[in-house]
């Protein structure tokens, strides 16, 4: 009887079927083709074959599931478990997400490696807080504004239609600081209203002209970086604990060595990318100093109504200068 019984159960568990995976359906509005999509596909497919199939990354590029605010809200309700968003996109979870953002605040890369050694940590905790899990932050490059019409000066600026990114509340701030009345627009929404005429300037890095395309709609880039982006790979926290902590670990140490290879590729991609721009017939202006140093002041002015209005933290930008100040001097050109 006991026999019978063994062999039972047994026959029950060889029947019974394989754990299911756990599959993190991950949205990005990056382009298929793109070096981060690649990356992030290598990963996954890391992921896949380490955890022997326990945990799979199944990813939508080019933006087929929403916006940023819809990827938000989709993970919300479980319908997705991670997205790769910019730091302001993340913003109305975590302010702090787009510290990086202040305008004219990085003068190199080797500032903004040092900085972020100190200031990752601290979006990562920001970011666990609002049930997200960051398993990588990513660097873009600098941003630079490309237009149809050439921006000069300040007039011509505030007399452009300047694209505002949706919830970008730094970049919003600085266009008041300004006197620019800008149109807020999803990314997603960016190229069609080039082409409709209803903006004709925008920001983003070189590469990123290139890769969504919008070098085809402008002329101009005025050569003076703006503001240091970032893509952050953040993940549903309640799914992600539910895996065991050996694939856990294993998820954090795939995507964050797919960016750093990212990273190496991106700051290669930015370089040929203005030489790609030029051949493409586009103009590049460098301000003045005059210019120069009154957009510095402007943007030292927007950092600060930022931080009174509590729109970023007080104690997150202090350590933020802190570390910069330590560091800067005798540093290399942003470009």
């Amino acid at each position: 009887m006991m026999l019978s019984r063994v062999c039972a159960l047994l026959l029950l568990a060889l029947a019974a079927p394989a754990s299911a995976a756990t599959v993190f359906k991950i949205a990005t509005l990056a382009p298929e083709g793109t070096a981060w999509m690649r990356e992030m596909r290598a990963a996954g497919e890391a992921i896949q074959t380490r955890t022997e199939g326990r945990v799979e990354l199944k990813f939508y590029p080019g933006g087929v599931m929403g916006n940023d605010a819809t990827v938000l809200r989709k993970l919300r309700v479980g319908q997705l478990q991670g997205g790769a968003f910019t730091g302001s996109e993340l913003s109305p979870l975590y302010t702090d997400a787009m510290i990086y953002g202040v305008p004219f605040l990085f003068r190199s890369q080797d500032e903004v490696d040092a900085v972020r050694k100190v200031m990752d940590p601290v979006i990562v905790r920001g970011l666990a807080d609002k049930g997200l899990v960051v398993a990588g932050i990513a660097g873009g490059g600098f941003a630079y504004l490309m237009s149809r019409q050439p921006i000069r000066g300040r007039d011509d600026l505030v007399a452009a239609k300047a694209w505002l990114p949706q919830g970008d509340v730094i970049s919003s701030v600085t266009y008041e600081m300004a006197g620019v009345q800008p149109v807020p627009l999803s990314i997603a929404d960016v190229y069609t209203s080039l082409q409709t005429g209803l903006v004709d300037t925008v920001a983003n890095t070189p590469a990123g002209a290139l890769a969504f395309q919008w070098h085809t709609r402008v002329r101009h880039m005025v050569d003076m970086p703006i503001a240091y982006l970032i893509g952050i790979v953040a993940l549903d926290k309640r799914t992600f604990d539910r895996l065991d902590a050996a694939d856990q670990a294993v998820i954090h140490e795939e995507i964050q060595a797919g960016i750093v290879r990212l990273d190496a590729q991106t700051q290669r991609d930015n370089i040929a990318a203005r030489d790609a721009l030029r051949g493409e017939g586009i103009e590049f202006f460098e301000p003045n100093a005059e210019e120069q140093a009154y957009w510095q002041s402007i943007g030292e002015r927007s950092a600060q109504a930022l931080v009174e209005q509590g729109t970023l933290g007080a104690e997150n930008f202090r350590m933020m200068m802190a570390e910069l100040e330590r560091v800067r001097g005798g540093a290399s050109d942003a470009r």
